[in-house]
């Protein structure tokens, strides 16, 4: 079968076309940017890539057009479809039909650590020897890769909220029918498709409908989960937390406790009831990570892995591109990459490196660029989420219509609103002393600063 899809470079379609050419269809794809990592993954699997959305694209007619939700009426290449009556489906739903149905799939939720958890729980089953497949909406070093078939019955996918299609506004999740889920946490975010976060819960409410009784939910000590399970619930649920003042008990049976942990994160301990089960020594820090960790043990004992062996898969465990990624190290400054669009998530990055570095001077360079940081929904929030660092440089997207100048006045600590690429890097230059670490932070390419400072900080030490 011939597939193409428009929408090709995203994490998400971008592995779901890696998973079909696995498969043996012929694939093609068109996106309106293509540009590394994703298109040389893609190249490399021999896909067939077009830049923009000329209809003639289209020719020789394919099978069967998928659709990613980027796209939206009145683009060429989907009017064309429409027009020509091309057979048309979404890339959630066709994960569904041709890979998903038949396996044990393992799906990984919430608004912050899905693709950290998603990554860990694969590493884990394929040290374990069981060779699942995945389709994570990131790189996990371990694996190189975003996307692939495996070799076992058992599937991991990072199974997000965001909606499906134009034309299928259901969350991408409800398509995907796991016999594990994890629900990691849960926030208001999307605020171009959700109203609230009762919007959101209604949609984590049907994901929770669609596991079976036989199936297991492993739900994270969180007060909005905890209403969406009230509205409903016919799987075994196990809970899990890493805070000492958490409401649940480790001695109610079935529930995960994190304990001991390390100051930096980078060891704890793992109780399931009152027993400890393992030990966890590994390279990442951060009390995230530590709840991201134990979410992926606790999925993979579902299918059989010992908690003992799950700890030894973690202490390999070498983490995911952009995501608290060090890039590089110049004239003794380092610069980190990381996905943070959310004041929770922007909050964790900063403490983790923190935990890590100790007293080492922080810089935080982000730029507000999801749908809902530029509609300033959680401009309120902002200021606070910084604490971590020591110095924070804003930078003022040209597409947001409020400014970040009242985040700045607000700011416990330094901070600077910056307008241009070149102004960011000129702040660091002349921040950036030796020992110093900047963090950047933004869900898009963001002009690719980060070789730009690379670059910079190279030519400074020459």
């Amino acid at each position: 079968m011939h597939l193409h899809i428009l929408g090709i470079c995203g994490t998400f379609m971008g592995g779901l076309a890696q998973l079909a050419a696995a498969a043996g269809h012929r694939v093609s794809g068109s996106d309106a940017n293509i540009y590394p990592p994703m298109s040389t993954q893609l190249q490399r699997a021999g896909i067939a890539l077009s830049e923009g959305y000329d209809p003639r694209q289209l020719e020789p007619t394919p099978d069967l057009v998928v659709v990613g939700n980027a796209l939206s009426r009145g683009n060429p290449a989907l009017e064309a479809v429409l027009e020509r009556g091309l057979p048309y489906t979404s890339g959630p739903q066709w994960l569904y039909d041709h890979i998903l149905k038949e396996r044990w799939v393992l799906a990984v939720s919430g608004t912050h650590g899905k693709t950290s958890s998603a990554s860990m729980l694969a590493w884990i089953l394929e040290y374990a020897g069981l060779q699942p497949g995945f389709l994570i909406g990131g790189v996990p070093c371990n694996f190189e890769v975003s996307a692939r078939l495996g070799d076992s019955p058992f599937f991991v996918v990072e199974a997000d909220e965001y909606d499906t299609a134009f034309f299928d506004k259901r969350s991408k999740f409800l398509h995907y029918r796991p016999r594990t889920l994890i629900i990691n946490n849960l926030e208001f975010d999307h605020a171009d498709i959700f109203d609230d976060l009762k919007d959101i819960q209604k949609q984590f409410h049907h994901l929770v409908r669609t596991v079976p009784a036989s199936g297991l939910i492993i739900a994270a000590d969180d007060k909005s989960i905890t209403q969406v399970l009230k509205q409903g619930c016919w799987s075994d649920v196990q809970r899990l937390n890493c805070d000492e003042a958490s409401s649940i008990e480790p001695s109610h049976q079935g529930n995960w406790r994190a304990s001991d942990i390390a100051a930096d994160g980078s060891r704890f301990d793992v109780q399931l009831a009152d027993s400890t089960m393992a030990s966890v020594h590994w390279q990442q820090t951060g009390l995230h990570n530590v709840h991201n960790g134990l979410a992926a043990i606790a999925a993979a004992r579902h299918v059989g892995v010992a908690p003992t062996v799950a700890s030894e898969a973690l202490a390999l465990f070498t983490g995911v591109k952009r995501r608290m990624e060090c890039l590089g190290e110049m004239d003794g400054v380092k610069i980190y990459d990381d996905f943070a669009h959310h004041p929770t998530a922007i909050a964790m990055t900063l403490n983790g490196l923190r935990a890590k570095v100790g007293n080492d001077p922080i810089i935080a360079l982000i730029e507000p660029r999801s749908n809902t940081m530029r509609a300033g929904h959680h401009q309120g929030q902002l200021a606070q989420a910084c604490v971590g660092a020591d110095i924070v440089l804003w930078y003022q997207p040209e597409n947001i219509n409020w400014s970040l100048q009242e985040v700045a006045l607000h700011s416990s600590v330094p901070a600077k609103v910056l307008h241009s690429l070149e102004a960011a890097v000129e702040s660091v230059l002349t921040l950036a002393a030796p020992g110093s670490h900047v963090m950047v932070m933004s869900n898009g390419n963001f002009g690719g600063i980060h070789q730009r400072l690379l670059k910079a900080l190279r030519q400074r030490g020459s």
